[in-house]
């Protein structure tokens, strides 16, 4: 027993020691009004569109090229312990937050619009995250509740996968499955279901 717990310890302790980069947006009237994202440097991740415990945070997992993209912004940006806000006069388009975490270091960083590409690049990993995590939460919520809007559904993720705007595309194949598999949909929305899972399986959707 001890030795199963003094395992436990080390593997939470290690887990604890993983670098992580966090990603939030406050915009009240958006919608969604809030998102907070993680990611870890072995992939892992979770997005959450609810700052209470209305809806369940949604775990994905990162392709190796995605964490490295979004890990060596977060180096070039030093690790956020630098100021990124433009101080121009711009409109507001939410509070935006990252925030570095490996052990002791801790950097953090607020800004409504920054004039740094590279922060710019990175606010665009976590946007295309939210977007798919948001198409995800969609199509299982259609699924269950609403069969006869699914292909209304499919036909935005279309969108975003045509506009490559999906990241964590992974997490999306385990519902778009179930749905080419559904014997009572329709043969075209089985049919959307499936190119799109052949899609993501095939590395066609990833950003370039």
């Amino acid at each position: 027993m001890k030795l199963v717990c003094a395992l436990a310890a080390a593997v939470v302790l290690h887990a604890a020691d993983v670098p992580k980069i966090r990603y939030s947006k406050t915009f009240p009237g958006s919608i969604p009004a809030y998102v907070t994202i993680w990611v870890d440097s072995n992939g892992s991740g979770e997005f959450n569109a609810s700052p209470g415990a209305e809806q369940p945070p949604i775990s994905f997992r990162l392709e190796p090229s995605e964490t490295e993209a979004i890990f060596s912004l977060a180096a070039k940006l030093d690790k956020f312990s630098r100021p990124l806000e433009s101080g121009l006069k711009v409109a507001f388009t939410g509070t935006k937050m990252f925030r570095y975490e490996n052990g002791a270091t801790n950097h953090e960083v607020k800004f409504n619009y920054s004039t740094d590409p590279d922060a710019q690049l990175l606010q665009d990993w976590f946007e295309r995250l939210a977007e798919t995590s948001l198409h995800a939460i969609n199509l299982e919520r259609t699924a269950k509740f609403d069969r006869l809007g699914l292909d209304k559904a499919l036909l935005q993720l279309q969108i975003s996968v045509d506009r490559r705007r999906l990241a964590g595309a992974q997490q999306l194949l385990p519902i778009l499955d179930r749905i080419a598999k559904t014997n009572s949909t329709f043969n075209r929305v089985r049919e959307r279901a499936a190119a799109i899972a052949d899609l993501i399986r095939a590395g066609g959707t990833k950003f370039e």
